[in-house]
């Protein structure tokens, strides 16, 4: 594949800006548009940061390889990228939670909605969130460097990723391979089920709403929202069902696969949040309008 590598770059590198240029301009309105101070736009903050994060800590290397022929990282650096990488993962879960139970107390509980969400328990949830991911993926990055490495030092991918690391282990790997199965029943998994009953909920009191235009709104409101789930937890279950079952599935359906996972949601938040959200739109109106309305 080395022959098309310049090929590969190109589109990965509109993707890559894309990526920047989306989540940058959602953080940018946020924090530059008072309409946008509450609690649904903060938790599209933390996304937004989260998909500049996995793109920021993956892309590098890959155009690295690509345009410069880089093919060597350090130790450190790996296991530092492989910590960030899966991280960031967990913390993307946790978030895409957060906002469910964000819809989850504006339609339910409308009245105390903004006294139930202040902004210090906003912050309290988003370190929450953090936390829960840095802590859970520590245990496995830190036994990476205890292991002795005598195998070939040939990664599949242009960046570290921790399943990839213990192939070339020379060491009992048993706990690094039952580990992450654990972590992804105990919180991604679990994450998922709890939005998917919170929505249950929601569309069950939507449903009681007398007015058609009242449960229009409602259900308006969460559209962007099931959005980005299907995007982020689809990925997940094709990259993992690759990963697990897909010995004899040729190497580039693996690396396309990771590229996807990696790529697509931080590429499509913006792109979904942009279109069916109405304050969204008139913040980047605004933006891309200023210069003219100063002339």
């Amino acid at each position: 594949m080395e022959n098309v590598h310049h090929l590969i770059s190109i589109p990965l590198l509109v993707v890559y800006i894309s990526i920047l240029l989306g989540n940058g301009m959602l953080l940018f309105l946020i924090k530059d548009d008072h309409n946008l101070h509450e609690p649904m736009y903060y938790f599209l903050a933390m996304l937004a940061a989260t998909d500049l994060g996995v793109t920021v800590t993956t892309m590098p290397t890959v155009l690295g390889v690509l345009w410069l022929n880089h093919r060597e990282i350090g130790h450190g650096v790996c296991f530092s990228q492989a910590y960030f990488i899966h991280t960031l993962s967990i913390v993307e879960s946790g978030v895409l939670l957060a906002m469910a139970y964000d819809r989850f107390i504006a339609i339910r509980n409308p009245l105390r909605y903004s006294t139930i969400l202040t902004n210090g328990r906003i912050m309290k949830i988003g370190m929450g969130v953090l936390t829960r991911a840095g802590l859970s993926i520590m245990p496995i990055i830190i036994r990476l460097h205890w292991f002795p490495y005598c195998r070939s030092h040939i990664l599949s991918h242009a960046f570290c990723l921790h399943q990839d690391v213990i192939k070339l282990a020379c060491a009992d790997i048993t706990f690094n391979r039952l580990y992450p199965i654990v972590v992804v029943f105990a919180m991604v998994l679990l994450d998922f089920l709890i939005i998917f009953f919170s929505y249950i909920l929601i569309l069950k009191t939507v449903i009681g709403i007398a007015s058609g235009e009242e449960r229009a709104k409602a259900l308006n409101t969460c559209v962007s929202h099931i959005c980005c789930i299907l995007v982020f937890y689809v990925t997940v279950v094709g990259l993992t069902f690759i990963h697990r079952f897909g010995k004899h599935v040729p190497r580039v359906v693996h690396i396309t696969m990771s590229y996807i996972y990696f790529l697509f949601p931080p590429f499509m938040n913006p792109v979904i949040y942009s279109i069916k959200t109405k304050q969204i739109q008139s913040g980047i109106i605004r933006l891309f309008s200023l210069p003219h309305s100063r002339a």
